[in-house]
């Protein structure tokens, strides 16, 4: 008989999620498309959020899984859509970022945030931190 090792209770399961979210405890940005929502955690515990959200319109949905953001740019412009202003802007998935867009009109794929909550996701993420997209 192998003996069993209790868990540490201090250290969540990677797999738990964050109270209120659909997003693991090692998530640093939760997203939850179906209910139009998203938060910034921070060791396991909400530091932001929810915030409404919009997401990818028919034929650009927006991804789900497990993301790390790459990079970010406060004033980044679209090279794809004629240009358009995307403030705030944090890439996670390719071309795929959270930043400043309409909670009214689908976008291209991205997570179009309010101006206050653009401003708040762009100032609290940093390269490497861990985003997850649920359905």
């Amino acid at each position: 008989m192998i003996p069993v090792t209790p868990a540490d209770p201090a250290k969540p399961a990677a797999s738990a999620l964050v109270k209120g979210t659909p997003c693991s405890v090692t998530a640093r940005a939760c997203v939850d498309l179906s209910a139009r929502r998203a938060w910034l955690i921070r060791n396991g515990v909400v530091q932001y959020g929810p915030v409404p959200i919009t997401s990818g319109r028919a034929g650009y949905r927006t991804p789900t899984g497990t993301y790390r953001v790459t990079f970010k740019d406060i004033d980044h412009r679209s090279s794809i859509f004629n240009d358009a202003p995307m403030p705030n802007s944090v890439f996670f998935n390719g071309g795929i970022a959270f930043h400043q867009g309409s909670l009214s009109v689908l976008s291209h794929g991205c997570i179009h945030l309010s101006r206050a909550a653009s401003a708040t996701f762009y100032r609290s993420l940093s390269p490497g931190d861990v985003v997850q997209v649920r359905p």
